[in-house]
């Protein structure tokens, strides 16, 4: 338990940095893909390292194939806007979750995002 408690730490202490830096700080070649296209891999890592330390019972595909999955209704989401959304992504907490434009050329990057945390979840376990 202990272990594993450790992996995911040190894991969510590389990713998280690593995904705020691209999304708010990187300013260098290709800045704009790294904040709207790259920080969608970090972005499906980042929550599948969150719910494999969450449910360590559940198989690593089936927690990567629903953190996908979520990923891809949220992109659908940001092509509408209630009220309701709109109020939420006016706070850096509920833009960063929900996200705010949609861009079909994002997919790729969740897809890409899913095999690396396949990867580095089998790692980890």
């Amino acid at each position: 338990m202990r272990r594993r408690f450790w992996r995911h730490f040190v894991s969510l202490a590389v990713i998280v940095p690593i995904g705020f830096y691209g999304k708010l700080a990187y300013h260098g070649p290709a800045a704009d893909w790294v904040r709207n296209s790259l920080g969608g891999v970090f972005y499906v890592i980042f929550w599948c390292l969150v719910f494999s330390f969450l449910l360590p019972a559940v198989r690593t595909s089936r927690i990567v194939v629903w953190v996908l999955a979520a990923t891809c209704c949220l992109e659908f989401l940001q092509a509408w806007h209630p009220a309701f959304l709109e109020f939420l992504r006016s706070f850096f907490v509920g833009r960063t979750i929900l996200g705010s434009s949609f861009d079909w050329f994002d997919f790729p990057y969740y897809f890409i995002g899913a095999g690396m945390a396949w990867i580095w979840l089998r790692a980890l376990r």
